[in-house]
């Protein structure tokens, strides 16, 4: 094995430059009709990219396209971004909070105060400092999570955000809690570990012996990871990613394929791994990619991403954070398999989505479950939290056994739980583009899609703006 020594560089010292020469972030809306230019320039370093689209899409904005270069220090990124609307940004206050948000998370986080910039209530950094935090991971099974919700609700845990991810029959997910008949946070050692020991049990039951699984509780504490970030975090841990296969390569050019397609080349004469990946566009898909690169720690050092109708393209020049490029097939075959997992873990292409919006009390989120449970559903995916008096979110739910919902049980539902706190939502993925877009031609004649209007979408950057305890482009 070859030792690569690297010298100690005081942090101090490392942040030097960005001191030196703050952040430019450009706003331009002269330079294109359908769009706004986002220009950042600034000193380099490992996360910045991640930063950058982190600011962008936890403000629902859709970026349709961006160029990268980081090489010499020095990071210069241009982005294309709308509303999700397709309209530019003319909001002065929405401007300038990017421009100053984008220059605080290089001093390490976003205050409070630039909230104040905005003329309407918003949490970006989706993160919880003030409430306990519990995140789990394990083997997927109808009625998890209304074994969960009814555990920490016998605890006398009130459940003021949560969001549940399932991938290759994997789960992973944080709840944000407090103590339902104090309030607020959960501090006591012993009262953590009371809560702590009983999930262990749910998440154990009917786990086979030495299967992986995690569950881990924690005090309020400031630096919390980014929630979406973290459940990525969770799901590579859980290695949910060894079953990710993409297309099998037998069609050509990848035209007319809408499966996930990444290729890796070596680019001998830079030594940068040239990584090509194509899919299905939706929302977030550049922040998804993004956190599988920076977290399995490779560097971006130069990328072009683009929509084409339905489908996106995106190409990074990488290297290894040690500076070298992907040598080993195995490492080639992992990352495939990682940004493959990172596209596929948000996107529901099974299921019925149910937008729910009631009165918040504690142990909703367990009555809500034991109805689905009760009637035979399974949730997929699911992102719920409160504002104020209110609970907002939304359910992804199959039958037992994945199939599509029986209109029937769904009515029950419905009635059980109060026709209007229900909402049914037949798009099986919110997450896609292509699902909430209508026709156009462009000026060259081309068929291009753009955004609509969306109730369903418009509902959930509301809910992803005001609950702030929890996240779950076009990016």
């Amino acid at each position: 094995m070859e030792i690569v020594y690297q010298p100690y560089i005081d942090p101090e010292f490392e942040s030097l430059i960005e001191r030196i020469h703050p952040p430019r972030v450009c706003i331009d809306n002269d330079a294109y009709q359908d769009c706004t230019l986002v220009k950042v320039d600034s000193a380099n370093r490992h996360g910045i990219l991640l930063d950058m689209v982190q600011v962008l899409t936890d403000l629902d904005l859709v970026i349709s396209k961006s160029y990268i270069s980081s090489d010499g220090g020095w990071f210069m990124d241009v982005f294309h971004v709308t509303d999700q609307l397709g309209n530019k940004l003319t909001d002065e206050s929405l401007i300038l909070y990017i421009q100053q948000a984008i220059c605080s998370t290089r001093r390490g986080g976003i205050p409070k105060e630039l909230q104040a910039f905005l003329k309407r209530a918003v949490r970006p950094c989706h993160v919880s400092t003030e409430h306990t935090a519990l995140e789990m991971t394990g083997r997927d099974r109808p009625g998890l999570m209304s074994e969960i919700s009814a555990a920490l609700y016998g605890l006398g845990c009130h459940v003021t955000a949560t969001v549940v991810w399932t991938h290759n029959a994997r789960m992973a997910c944080i709840f944000h809690v407090e103590d339902g008949f104090k309030g607020g946070p959960i501090m006591e050692p012993n009262r953590l570990a009371e809560v702590q020991e009983k999930l262990e049990n749910v998440v154990e039951a009917h786990h086979d012996s030495g299967e992986q699984r995690s569950v881990r509780l924690t005090a309020p504490a400031a630096g919390r990871t980014h929630t979406e970030r973290r459940l990525h975090q969770l799901m590579y841990a859980d290695r949910d990613y060894e079953q990710c296969r993409g297309c099998d390569g037998s069609c050509r050019h990848w035209k007319g394929c809408t499966k996930t397609h990444v290729t890796i080349e070596t680019c001998r004469e830079k030594g940068y791994s040239v990584v090509h990946v194509r899919s299905r566009d939706r929302i977030k898909l550049l922040f998804d990619t993004v956190c599988a690169l920076t977290d399995m720690q490779y560097v971006v050092f130069h990328a072009a991403v683009s929509s084409n109708g339905s489908m996106a393209n995106q190409e990074y020049f990488v290297r290894r954070q040690d500076g070298c490029s992907l040598v080993t097939e195995d490492e080639r075959h992992r990352l495939t398999q990682c940004l493959i997992a990172a596209i596929e873990r948000r996107v529901s292409r099974q299921g019925l989505r149910l937008d729910v919006c009631t009165q918040n009390k504690m142990g909703l989120l367990s009555d809500l479950t034991r109805v689905f449970r009760e009637n035979g559903l399974s949730i997929t995916r699911a992102e719920i939290g409160t504002h104020g008096e209110r609970a907002i979110g939304s359910f992804y739910v199959t039958d037992a056994s994945g199939h599509d919902v029986n209109p029937r049980t769904v009515e029950l539902v419905r009635q059980e739980i109060g026709g209007s706190a229900l909402v049914v939502n037949k798009s099986p993925d919110m997450t896609s583009r292509a699902s909430s877009s209508s026709i156009s031609r462009s000026s060259s004649g081309e068929v291009e899609e753009r955004p609509r209007f969306s109730l369903g979408n418009l509902l959930w950057s509301q809910l992803e703006r005001i609950s702030g305890n929890f996240g779950l482009i076009k990016s």
